[in-house]
């Protein structure tokens, strides 16, 4: 089992230097249930990074954390050296104001397994509206940047539709090109293929391989499509129980796994 000891997040405040994202001494917990206890572990910039597991075993939660859609119970999250929610001062730990939080929260963007689109907007004004909203971008510079991601994903002639005249690979699509318009520095993918039906799924992961073979955004990724694991991580983490039992280059993971957990896991879906 690999030992999970803090990683040391410095270069505070700087976009050049160490990690984009540490985790240190993470704990969550819901009630009395522990999802995560004494987490640790570090992204590098440009670093692919998939979180593989049984269901339960804590991977979503850790996007859920960096997206702020939970509160830490303890420990903290660094990106790009700076803390995301919670700060040392001197021997305590204080809760940032949500100003801080905010502007640290927008470099990091989030595919969903339900698409989560505005249903009353087009597939064009769902995209362009964080860009004009959050990003102060003009109405012409944000529909002209929208329609070239619709190009990258195959769906420019659709940008007048709604969601609901799309199928469920062609909103999630969407989904990747809207979380893409926010230019995030850190993207985050979280079974982005599970509400789909099987024959839907190779477009939308040839989208997240391009986007994994053309750009230097981080990657967190949780999922259970292990070929699409193997492409585009460059390591691969075992959770079990909330913790990492076992972490490795995905040629090593899914070729020769260490852990007997692991082992059983991958028996089990591959």
């Amino acid at each position: 089992m690999p030992t999970e000891t803090a990683p040391d997040p410095t270069g505070a405040g700087s976009s050049e230097t160490g990690p984009r994202i540490v985790m240190e001494n993470v704990r969550k917990q819901f009630g009395k249930n522990v999802v995560l206890d004494d987490l640790n572990f570090s992204v590098d910039r440009g670093e692919r990074v998939t979180l593989i597991g049984p269901s339960g075993s804590g991977k979503t939660t850790i996007l859920r954390l960096l997206m702020t859609l939970e509160e830490l119970t303890g420990g903290y999250i660094y990106v790009d050296g700076e803390p995301l929610t919670h700060a040392k001062r001197g021997e305590r730990r204080v809760k940032l104001r949500s100003g801080e939080v905010s502007r640290i929260r927008r470099r990091i963007g989030m595919v969903f397994q339900q698409f989560n689109l505005f249903p009353n907007m087009s597939v064009l004004e769902n995209i362009t509206e964080a860009p004009i909203h959050v990003l102060g971008r003009s109405k012409d510079q944000a529909r002209a940047d929208a329609l070239d991601l619709l190009d990258q994903v195959g769906l420019k002639d659709r940008a007048q539709a709604h969601p609901t005249q799309l199928s469920g690979g062609q909103q999630q699509r969407v989904a990747i090109a809207r979380a893409l318009a926010m230019e995030p520095e850190i993207l985050l993918l979280d079974e982005v293929t599970s509400a789909l039906d099987p024959e839907l799924v190779g477009d939308v992961l040839q989208v997240l391989r391009d986007v994994a073979r053309n750009t230097d955004i981080t990657m967190l990724i949780v999922t259970h499509e292990m070929q699409f694991a193997q492409d585009v991580s460059h390591r691969v983490l075992m959770f079990d129980q909330g913790h990492i039992i076992e972490e490795a280059s995905p040629q090593v993971m899914f070729t020769a796994p260490q852990h007997e957990r692991t082992q059983q896991f991958l028996q089990a879906v591959l």
